[in-house]
């Protein structure tokens, strides 16, 4: 059995591949929204492809991905009402879920890593920038909190099992990191 090398610029042209797929992807099924919030938020499948490509990738692509994604939703139609608050939504927040590729194939351990990241990310953005939508004498941390758990919880849970079964379908196509 003859062993074949891959030459390191073949694999990063497959990586840079992949990782465009995986964005358009992402771009794609944020606009399949299962449920909406009033105020901004939504159910979709949009961290899957950026997920599975962490698993595939690891985190140093997958992060640069996930910016990608964010930056291209905020540019596509995202609510922008201030600067800091843009970064913080689109391309930080999606940034974020690229960090599950630091957890190896621990896929479950990685999903909830860049999940949680994500969602510290739009609470952040919601406490200092939407606090006027939490009822009054209610603490806008929490609220913001609890706001963005509401459709993040359901949102990490469908994309994480989605991604994972496609990496348990792939098996072992990982290219080289």
């Amino acid at each position: 059995m003859s062993t074949v090398t891959v030459s390191e610029g073949s694999v990063r042209i497959r990586k840079l591949t992949e990782g465009a797929l995986c964005v358009a992807l992402s771009v794609v099924l944020s606009y399949l929204k299962l449920f909406k919030m009033p105020q901004g938020g939504s159910i979709t499948l949009e961290m899957a492809p950026i997920l599975f490509f962490a698993y595939r990738c690891g985190a140093k692509w997958a992060v640069g991905a996930g910016a990608l994604s964010g930056l291209l939703q905020m540019l596509f139609g995202g609510s922008i009402y201030h600067p800091v608050q843009a970064i913080l939504d689109y391309p930080a927040a999606f940034a974020c879920v690229g960090l599950a590729g630091a957890f190896g194939e621990r896929l479950i351990l990685g999903a909830l890593a860049g999940g949680a990241a994500r969602l510290a990310c739009h609470v952040i953005s919601g406490a200092v920038f939407f606090a006027a939508y939490a009822p009054a004498g209610q603490n806008p941390w929490i609220y913001s909190a609890v706001y963005n758990m509401t459709f993040m919880i359901p949102a990490l849970i469908l994309s994480g099992g989605a991604a994972w079964i496609l990496w348990k379908k792939l098996g072992d196509t990982t290219p080289p990191r």
